[in-house]
């Protein structure tokens, strides 16, 4: 595979993995976000205002992602400072933590609380594969659009939109790239999230089996890649 359809495949597979992911984590562990920080403290403080279910895993979610996000990074920069590439590995790391995810919840689910032991770890786990994902995409694959946080891609392209219809159908090679860039991801992360309730309504936890094989897949195409 080419580099440049690596590149596509990369950021639509990540995407449709954040998606995916948070849809499922969403719906059999009871509002956890798992490839959000921002949604967890939402829902923080929806348990602080009187829904109290989950209240301890939303606690530690944070945390989790913030420790794990540093270990990831410190691991991508002692690679990097040996020359050395961090592609296949980051994706790797994160499909073992998927697989984890996804047989921990299998265990945990259908529960009757949020706040039993096995829901809290199968969520923290899950919030760990996230956090991951969200690192290789800020120091690894920067040069890719976001592929858990729509929002920035979105608002990205309604700007876009506007300057293409400024520049009455000829934009300039910097806004026909950005433009290519940004909305793959948001089509694919809107189609993981589709994904997502489909892969519930079928399989239940068995469905984030799913996410792992695309992320495990994205890091074996990057290894041969390099082989190469």
């Amino acid at each position: 595979m080419s580099g440049n359809r690596l590149n596509i495949a990369t950021g639509m597979g990540m995407a449709f993995v954040g998606g995916y992911v948070d849809v499922v984590g969403f719906v059999l562990l009871f509002g956890l976000f798992v490839a959000h920080a921002t949604g967890n403290l939402v829902m923080l403080g929806v348990a602080l205002a009187g829904d109290s279910g989950g209240l301890a895993t939303k606690l530690l979610a944070l945390p989790t992602f913030l420790v794990v996000a540093s270990l990831a990074y410190a691991f991508v920069r002692s690679r990097k400072a040996r020359g050395l590439p961090c592609e296949a590995l980051v994706l790797g790391l994160q499909a073992l933590l998927l697989t984890a995810f996804a047989l921990l919840t299998v265990a945990a689910t259908p529960a009757g609380a949020a706040d039993r032991p096995e829901v809290m770890l199968a969520g923290l786990v899950g919030v760990a594969a996230m956090a991951v994902q969200n690192v290789g995409a800020r120091v690894v694959f920067g040069h890719l659009a976001p592929t858990t946080m729509m929002t920035g891609n979105v608002t990205q392209m309604a700007i876009d939109i506007v300057d293409v219809v400024t520049a009455r159908g000829r934009p300039d090679e910097a806004l026909r790239a950005r433009l290519v860039k940004t909305w793959p991801p948001v089509a694919a992360f809107a189609l993981g999230a589709v994904g997502g309730a489909a892969g519930v309504l079928v399989a239940g936890a068995w469905s984030l089996l799913l996410a792992a094989v695309a992320v495990a897949t994205l890091a074996a195409l990057h290894a041969m890649s390099v082989r190469r």
